[in-house]
């Protein structure tokens, strides 16, 4: 993997378990303790106009939660799953066929039982987006989390 980079092996490793991110053939581009982006190759499959060639909003809203959850496991001090709160997504403009899309995610701020992210969806420029959201997570403990699964995430077990 990354030896340089943990943050990036630990979403990397993160995204692998999860049976959607592997159907959809998201990727993770860049990831640090303070963002994480996630490319979502473009793909017939994921379209929900076909006249048009634009991705479905259900596959947008899928890959920001991912995005989100993900960037919370990398915000953390210690591996803790934490469930979706709530999610609230803003589509600003129909996606570009034929192009990759990104989710560009930061934990914003962490609470002693939510974090707190938002995440942008773009096609190249952060600046014109394709959506925004903002989700909350509930921290659960990193006693709760099995520790096959932080085994998993910090390299020490195979996937």
């Amino acid at each position: 993997m990354h030896e340089e980079n943990p943050y990036l092996d630990r979403a990397a490793r993160f995204i692998s378990l999860l049976k959607h991110t592997q159907v959809l053939g998201m990727k993770i581009s860049d990831a640090s303790a303070d963002s994480l982006t996630i490319e979502l190759p473009y793909n017939i499959s994921h379209v929900g106009n076909p006249t048009t060639g634009v991705i479905h909003g259900g596959v947008l809203t899928t890959l920001m939660d991912t995005a989100c959850g993900t960037m919370v496991i990398n915000a953390l001090p210690e591996i803790e799953l934490c469930p979706t709160l709530d999610l609230r997504v803003d589509y600003v403009r129909a996606a570009e066929p034929n192009e990759s899309i990104f989710a560009l995610a930061q934990a914003y701020r962490v609470s002693r039982n939510v974090v707190f992210t938002r995440c942008t969806v773009h096609q190249g420029d952060v600046d014109k987006p394709v959506a925004n959201c903002v989700a909350t997570f509930m921290r659960i403990g990193s006693h709760l989390t099995p520790t096959s699964m932080k085994d998993v995430l910090l390299g020490k077990a195979g996937i």
